[in-house]
């Protein structure tokens, strides 16, 4: 009974347009006042150890690295590193694309900061060299999303935080995965761009292949620091973002120059405000979780999918389905806070991998970026090449059937994620 309050009151708050934050936290306290006893202390005081976890600290890191990285001409030079490897293949610069998203995923650790970064500068290429505007935006759209999967990624350290699963493990369960996305997304733009007689760019020379890779070099060895440090030891996962953001704003200003030191300021202001929204989110959610918890609700869930004989298979199902449906009202970062700890409990109960479960949970957030009405990507990817959501809808269909292959994938095979933190960690 106390589960459907909760719910419907979250919900109603939800409808009236009320950011999602506000309405986890209003949720909270509305309940916390009127039908329980909990001192407004206790309260307070979850507020401030919610979110007194050092992890946590990586994602303002990420955050201004990923926007130090978007205004520095790293992107740039990415797209020339990729388009002199398969751009005189079918499609060639669409090609690219999803490249140059995949290497920017692994630096940035944003799905919105890839398709800004990537998508300004590709989409009015794409557009000059004679391809439809809606076949370029359905490929940056849903290519961006691996920035979320590839790692570093700031929805995997929020979904280690709200689980207490070892950041490190889950950074390398999302590299085959990663990558074997970015494979199929490429494949999918192969064929249509094959199909439809989509233009082809002049072979590169290895010349100039070594040339495009020396002058994105500095971008692409953020890559080796963040993940090398991290699987060697030498520092934690908070650690490498704090580095790679001292990292990316010397080589966006001193290296490549691009980015001039009084834009400093706004960049930081930027990053400040995105981290603020997020750790206001995040502080909500602890506050969600802790009522929860407090009405022993997750047992309860936990012991009632349990009671209807699911099992692993049927689970896993039921899973995809609720966090796609959320995904239709709520951006990631929220349904990982709000779901993680219900549906948690039960999938450890169930034997289920806690690094593939988080996998599982990471690419449907990658779906619900590229669909609407909340898709982040496709409000983005509409600010970029100023198409409506409808019309952007149609044209990420042919990449996100691909994603939804990809997921039932991810779920039902677990050695996708788990086969390298398996020989990493043994």
């Amino acid at each position: 009974m106390n589960a459907a309050i909760i719910f419907i009151l979250l919900l109603l708050l939800m409808l009236t347009g009320m950011p999602i934050s506000i309405s986890l936290g209003l949720t909270v306290l509305t309940f916390l006042f009127t039908m329980t006893t909990v001192p407004i202390e206790s309260v307070a005081l979850k507020l401030f150890t919610g979110i007194e976890k050092f992890e946590i600290m990586a994602i303002p890191f990420f955050i201004l690295a990923g926007n130090f990285l978007t205004h520095g001409g790293v992107a740039r030079r990415m797209i020339r590193f990729a388009t002199s490897m398969v751009g005189h293949w079918h499609g060639g610069l669409a090609l690219a694309g999803v490249v140059a998203c995949a290497l920017f995923a692994a630096v940035s650790g944003s799905s919105p900061a890839t398709v800004v970064a990537i998508g300004s500068i590709i989409l009015p290429a794409m557009v000059k060299q004679g391809y439809p505007k809606r076949f370029g935006a359905g490929v940056i759209t849903t290519s961006g999303a691996l920035g979320i999967l590839i790692p570093p990624s700031i929805v995997m350290v929020m979904y280690s935080v709200t689980t207490n699963t070892s950041v490190g493990a889950l950074f390398m369960a999302g590299v085959v995965p990663g990558l074997m996305l970015a494979f199929l997304l490429g494949l999918t733009t192969w064929v249509l761009a094959k199909k439809r007689g989509y233009p082809r760019m002049d072979k590169a020379s290895w010349g100039e292949r070594w040339h495009a890779f020396r002058k994105s070099a500095w971008g692409l060895f953020l890559i080796v620091i963040v993940m090398g440090g991290i699987y060697s030891g030498v520092f934690t996962p908070t650690e490498a973002a704090a580095i790679a953001a001292v990292y990316a704003f010397v080589i966006s200003v001193f290296v490549y120059k691009d980015l001039r030191l009084e834009q400093v300021g706004r960049v930081l202001l930027d990053s400040a405000s995105l981290s603020a929204m997020l750790l206001y989110i995040i502080t909500n959610a602890v506050l969600f979780s802790f009522l929860m918890t407090s009405e022993n609700i997750p047992q309860q869930m936990a012991a009632w999918l349990t009671g209807q004989g699911l099992g692993v298979v049927g689970f896993l199902l039921v899973v995809n389905v609720l966090l796609l449906l959320a995904g239709n009202v709520m951006e990631p970062s929220s349904i990982v806070l709000i779901m993680a700890p219900i549906l948690f409990p039960v999938a450890v109960q169930l034997g289920i991998d806690p690094i593939h479960f988080g996998i599982l949970i990471v690419v449907n957030m990658e779906v619900g970026m590229c669909h609407p009405p909340v898709g982040l990507n496709l409000y983005v990817a509409s600010g970029i090449t100023k198409m409506g959501i409808s019309e952007l809808t149609v044209a990420v269909m042919p990449w996100l059937l691909t994603m939804l292959g990809f997921l039932l994938l991810v779920t039902y095979v677990p050695a996708i994620s788990l086969w390298l933190p398996n020989l990493v960690y043994g």
